[in-house]
């Protein structure tokens, strides 16, 4: 039964128990934030209505919308930063059901705490910049309003999705992100290989879906509620609530997260995501759908570290596979966008293992500092892209003397995403470093740091093929308007000086450290952060990242090969391997998609023909057959003959009564006289 929304309660978590009374409501801004989750949709309204007849076809209102919310969430952003804030609003919209005493209720609503704020702003301002970008890389595009209200689409489920107070209102984020993905890496659906793109990724995300959707059955049945500050509480309190279930619905989370996040081996839709445009792949790749499994890991991560503990070392031998194995395939790749996504899937491997290992701060870190230089290095992707028409680094070269600007900001976010000191790259993925070898992953740990060598060399490949040697195209390269290159400018300065934000023991006068005010709502039990730089194994991870580096530049730099020589370049065994991406794809294509298509798609016709068709066809002759024997026997021979004899018997009845109805008042009153006579004589022969 739906509860009338008049009358559903509003709760404010702040002032519930359990939560620490010094952290402030956040005031206005706060209160209202309900807003952001609001206002992209209202744009995407808006876009489909009237985005044609507008001059911008539509972008002002998509710019418009985000920039608004960038206010919104720089205002939270700055509070936070200098005093803890948290509310918390659950509207009841219907109650669930009653399961084993538990009453579940359907509740919307937003929270406003440490780690949602720092999602709203990285979504706000890394979103507003790349709208901005959109603006002039989609001029002259087919379907420019389409595209600006599919990506508000994009940001408002993802705004949906990190305002989550709870895991019914996450999951609905959750959905919307993958239909606006969908819609987005499909954009140009003339080209059969990006509709194939965009049905991978939907597909592979459905599966992992599952996960999600069965775990939060059991951990909200379990618990008797689907708030995560429910969830933290019962952790705080080292509840056994949840029993056994705690492991299976933990683990279950965790595949929902694989998919999203693409971890090893449910990574393989997210390279050819780049099928969308070159914006797209920057929202997508560094600020939203590719961060939501991680966020859901910090979510839950009470859950995993008082109840699910023993899923912990299963979730961190997955993210190391991820970070590391994948992380090779960057090498022999040629598309530009590729390399970088590549790339992304081995940063979000870091990030989960962190998280997994008992790094929250550690692991937020790093994809806060990822944002902003991935977004920056996919944009200026774009950037060249955009000036050459080509994807393939092998049809670049020499691109630094025609697009400064779009050279040095890419060369910004490559040393960041390598991890050389001082960029952000280095201070957040040196945290990952550290909690992997204090919560006893040493060798995972070492792991790690081959995986910024690795990181480093093909980054250095990537820079060395696209700018420096001489231009192998048949364009005419040039820079970026301005309303391209003034977002990579805006993003190169944080991804240079957000690191500073997190050095362990450093302190910024008013301004709270970040591992400070992520924790506003509630510190995660056995969150690791270093007190001080642990300068030697800083140490390892740099030289790691300056080996690959020099490394690379040796082998790509044009003073050190041909273009001939750079082609010829080949790692027995693993660069075969690596351009087959491991087999996974074929054994996909192999195992599951080409039988399912084949043998299972004819055998699952044959029953839906054969047999459920037969049983639907059956019960429809039955029925057609009683139909007959109701209508033709039982009605027009059965109840339509007694009714029809009834109906003359009262019609002859009614022509004899009519021969006496003669109209003449004499005859009317000898009758009655008669009558009373015969009713007299009768009355005395019974008396």
């Amino acid at each position: 039964m739906l509860t009338p929304i008049a009358s559903a309660p509003l709760v404010l978590a702040a002032e519930t128990e359990g939560i620490a009374a010094e952290l402030s409501s956040g005031g206005f801004f706060a209160g209202t934030a309900w807003i952001m989750l609001v206002l992209p949709f209202v744009a995407f309204l808006a876009i489909v209505l009237v985005g044609k007849r507008m001059k911008g076809q539509g972008s002002e209102l998509a710019v418009g919308a985000m920039g608004i919310n960038l206010v919104w969430a720089s205002v939270l952003f700055v509070q936070n930063m200098v005093g803890g804030i948290y509310r918390e609003v659950n509207l009841t919209i219907g109650e669930i059901g009653t399961i084993a005493g538990h009453r579940l209720s359907f509740e919307l609503g937003f929270v406003v705490d440490g780690l949602s704020i720092m999602m709203y702003w990285v979504v706000a301002f890394v979103g507003f910049l790349v709208f901005v970008y959109a603006v002039g890389y989609m001029k002259g595009d087919v379907r420019v309003p389409w595209f600006f209200a599919s990506l508000s689409l994009f940001a408002g489920s993802m705004l949906v999705l990190v305002g989550a107070p709870n895991l019914i209102q996450l999951i609905i984020g959750w959905e919307g992100v993958g239909l606006a993905s969908y819609l987005l890496i499909g954009h140009y659906w003339e080209h059969k290989e990006n509709s194939d793109a965009a049905v991978k990724a939907f597909l592979t995300n459905k599966v992992a879906d599952v996960g999600l959707v069965i775990g939060t059955i059991l951990v909200g049945t379990a618990l008797g509620s689907f708030r995560f500050s429910d969830l933290s509480e019962a952790a705080a309190a080292h509840s056994d609530t949840l029993g056994a279930v705690a492991l299976a619905g933990g683990l279950l989370l965790f595949f929902g997260a694989m998919g999203k996040s693409a971890q090893f081996p449910l990574h393989v839709w997210l390279p050819d995501a780049m099928a969308g445009p070159t914006p797209v792949s920057a929202l997508m790749h560094a600020a939203t759908m590719v961060t939501a499994g991680i966020y859901l890991m910090a979510r839950t991560f009470p859950l995993y570290h008082e109840m699910a503990t023993e899923a912990r070392p299963w979730m961190v031998t997955i993210a190391v596979i991820t970070l590391f194995v994948l992380g090779f395939l960057a090498l022999v790749a040629d598309d530009l966008k590729r390399v970088l996504a590549y790339s992304t899937v081995s940063q979000l491997g870091y990030m989960m293992a962190a998280v997994a290992a008992g790094g929250y701060t550690a692991g937020l870190f790093h994809l806060f500092t990822h944002a902003f230089f991935k977004a920056l290095l996919f944009l200026g992707a774009g950037s060249v892209i955009h000036a050459v028409h080509s994807n393939n680094m092998s049809d670049m070269g020499g691109l630094r003397r025609d697009m400064p600007v779009t050279f040095w900001t890419f060369v910004i976010g490559s040393v960041s995403l390598a991890g050389v000191i001082p960029f952000a790259g280095f201070w957040s993925k040196d945290e990952i470093l550290a909690t992997l070898g204090h919560e006893g992953y040493t060798g995972f740990m070492w792991v790690a740091i081959a995986g910024a060598f690795v990181t480093a060399f093909y980054m250095t490949r990537a820079v060395a093929l696209t700018f420096f040697g001489t231009y192998k195209g048949h364009g005419h390269p040039h820079e970026s308007p301005r309303v391209m290159t003034g977002p990579l400018v805006a993003l190169a300065v944080p991804s240079v000086i957000a690191g500073l934000l997190n050095i362990p023991g450093v302190s910024w006068g008013p301004i709270r450290n970040f591992t400070d005010w992520l924790g506003a709502r509630i510190v995660p039990m056995g969150d690791y952060h270093p007190s001080a730089i642990e300068w030697d194994l800083a140490a390892y991870g740099l030289i790691a990242a300056v080996a690959g580096i020099v490394l690379g530049w040796l082998i790509f730099s044009p003073e050190a090969a041909t273009q001939a020589a750079r082609d010829r370049l080949e790692v027995p065994v693993l660069y075969p391997l690596l351009r087959r991406k491991y087999y996974l794809d074929d054994l996909y294509m192999n195992g599951v998609v080409n039988p399912i298509k084949g043998p299972i798609a004819r055998g699952v016709d044959w029953v839906n023909g054969y047999v459920i068709d037969a049983v639907v066809n059956g019960a429809g002759f039955v029925t057609v057959w009683l139909g007959h024997l109701v209508y033709g026997r039982l009605d027009q021979q059965g109840i339509d003959l007694v009714l029809n004899a009834a109906a003359g018997g009262t019609r002859g009845a009614g022509k004899r009564l009519g021969l006496v109805q003669t109209g003449k008042v004499q005859q009317y009153a000898g009758a009655f006289v008669v009558g009373a006579l015969l009713l007299v004589v009768v009355f005395v022969i019974i008396t």
